[in-house]
């Protein structure tokens, strides 16, 4: 099957990218926008940064600041309710991948109606909403240029995938300045985020020759500048690697699709509130032991583009060079266990069938190398848990 690719008809990539956001408006003949963000960006600097630049251009705005760490369901219904108050014509997220994902939310809302579960992977999205603008401040998630937004069910707990066109946005600005002010946690969490989606785009079943080059790509840059970027939060040359490492994984997941580890993640983000990144870093080195054998060659490939095999060298040692250095990077930024983040072992236990019920609907697990059944996938909780 030839594969469709799907990315945002514009990008501005690079340092001070920031400053063509008005004339990317122009071009896209949208004037009236809602800035959606979070209630720490709309105290930051980056906020102001960007009202400015609007204010100047004399680009009038609103904002939507109700976003929350993990989108839910209630707040994408009130972000939509605001943005048909004054009909926006566009919605330009600011922040990290919660700001964006709300966005596409309220834009697929907006144009559809109904609740953000009629739309859930398998769903079809009817009609495309208000375009959405994405400017990432985090190097982590690539929902500035995914098909895809994550939405947490207010009523249910679920995380739920909903994909399509129009979910993409139509624009992104990929400027790493703003990424300088992350703090080491954040900057460690988006950016083991960022390598999942590489790994995972490049193992996937729907893996094409266009993606695999993008996630070989973002895997040598987020592995060769992760620990820089951690260590010396100033040092530009870090941080413009991992930002341009996260949007190109990103377009390699949009098109690929990930995985077993974002299927087992969601359902631990959703019940526990561990931020994404971080279940999907707890969960990488255990699922990649477990699906390798399925996909040897493809495996021993990420060793090679990540710097820790020789091109020469066999599969099996290369596999082996990749677990340990998964492994020897969790520890390095001290990613903790489901038990060390304070899960209780009996709620755990407990909701082990449900999650991996999730897991499974969301239908990334299907994506796998090795495809699980749910008493794996529960194996596979278990064994990453302490």
């Amino acid at each position: 099957m030839v594969p469709i690719i799907t990315m945002p008809r514009m990008m501005a990539v690079g340092g001070g990218a920031l400053a063509e956001l008005p004339g990317l408006l122009q071009r896209l003949g949208l004037a009236k926008p809602l800035i959606v963000t979070d209630p720490f960006l709309l105290r930051s600097g980056h906020f102001e940064r960007v009202t400015g630049i609007l204010d100047r251009a004399g680009i009038a705005w609103q904002v939507f600041s109700d976003t929350v760490a993990d989108p839910t369901t209630a707040v994408v219904e009130a972000g939509t309710r605001r943005l048909a108050e004054h009909h926006y014509d566009a919605l330009v997220a600011v922040g990290g991948g919660s700001s964006i994902d709300t966005a596409k939310g309220m834009s697929v809302l907006a144009a559809n109606g109904g609740q953000m579960r009629d739309y859930k992977v398998p769903a079809e999205i009817p009609k495309a909403g208000p375009p959405v603008v994405a400017i990432p401040t985090t190097a982590g998630t690539g929902s500035e240029a995914t098909r895809f937004t994550v939405i947490t069910d207010t009523d249910t707990d679920e995380k739920m995938l909903i994909a399509g066109l129009a979910c993409c946005p139509v624009a992104a600005i990929v400027d790493y300045e703003l990424t300088l002010t992350m703090p080491l946690r954040l900057t460690a969490d988006t950016g083991l985020d960022s390598l999942t989606h590489a790994i995972e785009a490049y193992v996937s079943r729907r893996a094409n020759s266009f993606t695999d080059g993008l996630a070989k790509s973002a895997m040598a840059l987020i592995a060769r500048h992760i620990r820089t970027a951690c260590a010396e939060p100033a040092n530009r040359a870090a941080r413009e690697a991992m930002m341009l490492g996260a949007t190109t994984a990103g377009m390699a997941f949009s098109n690929a699709s990930v995985a077993l580890v974002h299927g087992m993640s969601r359902p631990i983000g959703a019940f526990f509130h561990v931020p994404h990144g971080l279940s999907n870093a707890m969960l990488l080195p255990e699922i990649t032991a477990f699906s390798a054998p399925a996909a040897l060659e493809r495996y021993a490939d990420c060793a090679r583009a990540m710097g820790v095999a020789e091109e020469g060298e066999g599969s099996q040692s290369a596999v082996a060079r990749l677990l340990d250095e998964l492994r020897r990077l969790n520890e390095d930024l001290q990613v903790p266990t489901p038990l060390a983040w304070g899960i209780d072992a009996g709620r755990y236990e407990e909701l082990l069938p449900v999650m991996a019920s999730q897991a499974l609907a969301s239908g990334s697990p299907a994506n796998n190398p090795r495809v699980p059944v749910s008493d794996e996938i529960i194996d596979l909780y278990r064994r990453v848990y302490g």
